[in-house]
């Protein structure tokens, strides 16, 4: 019996280590900033990441320039391939609600090009990151001694 016992355990170990090897991959949701001049730019970015395997749903919105993409798949590769098949340039959404951040309207953080609703996402950029999240005290530190503010204190 020992001898079965072993084998069994033996056995199980090496088709554990051979499933943990394969990762699942999560759902997740990917966006994509890509231009879209016109409905065949539109069918092109569609169909470059419809045939991928683990992609679940295609959504694209032209006046956004905005490819979403959902699914289990690794969001490095969804970008590789959209570049690869509609020879466009494509970045990661770089974009935000302006409802999430707190000053949507800092140097960093506004941009033209964004679409309506939207502001740059300063959150990752350590520079900028400060600004826009600064609390109401801090703020109020600030501009206590900021040339735009007709009360301030003029130390100097």
């Amino acid at each position: 019996m020992g001898v079965l016992t072993y084998l069994s355990e033996l056995y199980s170990d090496f088709t554990d280590s051979l499933n943990n090897k394969k990762e699942k991959k999560q759902f997740q949701m990917v966006e994509i900033k890509i231009r879209l001049d016109c409905e065949g730019c539109e069918k092109r970015a569609r169909h470059s990441v419809k045939g991928m395997k683990g992609v679940t749903k295609v959504e694209v919105e032209a006046k956004e320039s905005k490819l979403t993409v959902y699914g289990f798949v690794d969001p490095k590769k969804v970008l590789k391939r959209v570049r690869r098949k509609t020879k466009k340039a494509a970045v990661m959404w770089p974009y935000v609600k302006h409802d999430l951040v707190y000053h949507p309207y800092i140097a960093g953080a506004y941009d033209k090009k964004a679409p309506p609703g939207y502001v740059r996402n300063v959150n990752d950029d350590p520079n900028i990151g400060q600004l826009a999240r600064a609390s109401s005290l801090e703020e109020r530190y600030a501009t206590a001694f900021s040339d735009e503010n007709p009360n301030s204190c003029n130390v100097m």
